[in-house]
């Protein structure tokens, strides 16, 4: 159970007995992808949820599925769970959905990494129309939102679909703690850098990340009353193919200076931001939450 390069050997089992969904995984040079590995090979149950026909639609590409289910199961513990689940984010009931599915197949959910996203169809403010707002907010915002949301029902007893009278502005939850540092629940959102400089000609994408990132202190305040514990994640430049020059959705010129202004002289390898999270989710990061960190190799200081 390693990543090949021995960085895992005392980490083995410090996921043992936890039971993760990623969603967001449905190609081996993803993000998804290497988190759900790295949280494998650490020791929890994974579940995955997929959207091939997004990437099939970017200049990237898919990937094989069975391929994808093959390297998560070859890192899996002993006696851990996977399972997995095709599934359109866009879609209003698909949260539920997949939480159902997960649970079904790998028990109660102690992790929930909100890594999806939609990529293409965006542009300037030029270009702005209500359907790609919509298209962007739909996968990125609300459907990490809804996500949550249902996740955070297995730590209440209530379900969400139950007509239930809403909190009303202010109203906080009396926490159920002090809660056992392992016992309590993770989630963790994915942000992009537009708090730290602009994103041109990517206005929908942005301006859905932004919400996350600004809603995260709001929805971590009220998710620590049933001991769950929210962070985002801004991973800064990371290469899952979207800047190599053949699959690139973006100017060789814009790529060529994103790299000359990378202060280690390269992109972000999705393994440096799996190696975040998986402390995150951890006994280690049991004293963080309601962040927004950023992970970028010094991306943000040049």
């Amino acid at each position: 159970m390693n990543s090949g390069d021995g960085s895992l050997a005392g980490n083995a089992a410090r996921l043992a007995g936890r039971a993760a969904l990623i969603t967001g995984v449905s190609r081996r040079r993803g993000i998804g992808y290497a988190i759900a590995t790295r949280l494998a090979s650490e020791g929890a149950s994974v579940f995955v949820q997929h959207h091939a026909a997004h990437d099939a639609d970017q200049p990237w590409g898919s990937d094989d599925l069975d391929a994808v289910r093959a390297g998560i199961l070859e890192r899996l513990a002993p006696h851990a769970r996977f399972g997995d689940l095709g599934a359109d984010l866009a879609q209003p009931d698909a949260p539920a959905q997949v939480i159902d599915a997960a649970r079904a197949a790998i028990g109660r959910l102690d992790i929930l990494v909100c890594n999806h996203a939609r990529s293409g169809g965006d542009g300037s403010i030029f270009d702005m129309t209500a359907d790609r707002l919509s298209g962007h907010f739909d996968v990125n915002a609300r459907s990490t939102l809804l996500l949550t949301r249902h996740f955070a029902d297995q730590f209440s007893g209530v379900d969400v679909r139950d007509d239930a009278d809403a909190s009303r502005p202010g109203d906080v939850e009396t926490t159920s703690g002090p809660f056992d540092e392992f016992a309590t629940g993770r989630v963790i959102w994915m942000t992009s850098g537009q708090l730290l400089g602009p994103m041109r000609g990517e206005v929908a994408y942005a301006a859905s990340k932004a919400a996350l990132a600004s809603v995260t202190p709001t929805v971590a305040a009220e998710l620590l009353g049933r001991g769950i514990l929210l962070n985002t994640v801004n991973p800064g430049p990371v290469n899952t193919g979207y800047l190599d020059a053949d699959t690139s959705d973006r100017a060789p010129e814009t790529v060529a200076e994103v790299l000359a202004s990378m202060p280690f002289g390269r992109f972000g390898q999705p393994d440096d931001v799996a190696r975040l999270i998986a402390w995150l989710v951890s006994s280690e990061g049991r004293w963080t939450t309601g962040q927004v960190l950023t992970s970028d190799g010094g991306f943000s200081l040049t």
